[in-house]
């Protein structure tokens, strides 16, 4: 589990409530290991880029299909109590499910995977890409290649940003932060040698959102209090 202190969209928390009440229900860019959240700067301030701050990796949960790394069952044991699977329902638990587990237990969470971001993604588009890029819905990838494809657009999307935290060599342009409050939301931009390229918001200000221009040749995108990005 992550100890990075983040604060998801506003829809997310709403919905993500509402499921837990219906149902008893996540690659690296770059490498960086998780560090602990204290000794971080003030929202206020720029996040520090000394070795001895804090540094939390910038992933993208989205790219990432997570499958069991001990014995599975072989296909033709994927069988429900009762009934059948369809097609699709087989091709998505196909090297999925560990030794001596029901498979239906399996199916369900790709099921929930997809309910979830359906429902999220009626409510606020960009709350689903967020929970998405922040592999906070649970075996999505999958779910969307096989059980909900319709969803695909979305995950798409959400291959494009990356998370709060220190990211390598981004590709410059315009990004825009998807957290429910931008006030907590501190950026810096560093280039060759550390040197400070950019960084944002200026102390004492208070934006309703967070848009930011990576400009070329940033070698390192450090943010905090933001979530997650996308391109604008």
């Amino acid at each position: 589990m992550r100890t990075t202190t983040r604060r998801p969209l506003a829809g997310v928390l709403v919905l993500g409530t509402a499921l837990l009440a219906l149902s008893a229900c996540g690659s690296s860019d770059d490498g960086d290991k998780d560090d602990s959240a204290a000794g971080r700067p003030a929202a206020s301030a720029p996040v520090s880029a000394s070795p001895s701050g804090s540094k939390a990796p910038a992933r993208n949960e989205a790219a990432k299909e997570a499958k069991p790394s001990g014995p599975v069952e072989s296909d033709d044991k994927l069988k429900p109590a009762t009934g059948s699977f369809t097609k699709k329902e087989k091709e998505y638990l196909s090297g999925r499910v560990p030794k001596n587990m029901d498979p239906a237990a399996v199916l369900q969470t790709g099921q929930e995977a997809c309910d979830r971001l359906k429902l999220t993604a009626s409510h606020d588009k960009d709350a689903a890409v967020g929970a998405l890029i922040a592999g906070e819905i649970p075996d999505a990838v999958a779910a969307v290649g096989r059980l909900c494809p319709e969803q695909q657009p979305l995950l798409d999307r959400a291959r494009q940003g990356f998370t709060e935290g220190t990211k390598k060599n981004p590709s410059p342009g315009t990004y825009r932060a998807l957290t429910a409050d931008a006030s907590t939301c501190t950026w810096q931009a560093l280039g060759a040698g550390g040197k400070s390229l950019a960084s944002g918001p200026p102390q004492g200000t208070k934006p309703e959102k967070v848009t930011v221009d990576i400009p070329a040749g940033t070698e390192k995108f450090v943010s905090q209090g933001c979530y997650a990005w996308l391109p604008a």
